[in-house]
C-alpha cells in the first residue's frame, strides 16, 4: 500500500468508525475511486458494528453485570484499536476478529 493511498483514504477510513451510518456512508464514499486503505478500514468498522449488534442479542441471556461490562469493554477496545489505526495510517486488523472481517465482508469493494 502506498503513502498516497493512505493519505487519500484516511478521511473515508475514519468516517467508517463513526456509527454504523458512518460505515455505510464510507462505502458510498469509496465507490469511485476505490481506495484499498479505506476499504480495509470500512470492513473492520463494519465488522465491529455487526459484532456489536450480534452480541447485543446474546449478552442479555447471561443476566450478569460482569458479562455486560466485559462485552462493552471488548467492543470499545476493538473500536478504539480500529480508529486509532485509521488515524495513524496503519493497516493492522483488530484483535481476534479482524482477519475474519476481511474475509467475510469481501462484498465491500
Amino acid at each position: 500500500m502506498t503513502e498516497e493511498n493512505i493519505k487519500t483514504g484516511k478521511t473515508t477510513a475514519i468516517v467508517a468508525y463513526i456509527t454504523i451510518v458512518g460505515a455505510i456512508i464510507s462505502i458510498f464514499m469509496n465507490m469511485e475511486p476505490k481506495n484499498p486503505f479505506a476499504r480495509f478500514h470500512i470492513r473492520q468498522a463494519f465488522g465491529i458494528f455487526i459484532t456489536f449488534f450480534a452480541l447485543t442479542f446474546i449478552v442479555p441471556f447471561f443476566d450478569s453485570w460482569g458479562v455486560s461490562i466485559a462485552f462493552y469493554i471488548f467492543i470499545i477496545t476493538l473500536w478504539g484499536y480500529g480508529i486509532a489505526n485509521a488515524f495513524q495510517g496503519n493497516i493492522i486488523p483488530v484483535p481476534l476478529l479482524g482477519k475474519y472481517f476481511q474475509k467475510w465482508f469481501t462484498f465491500i469493494q
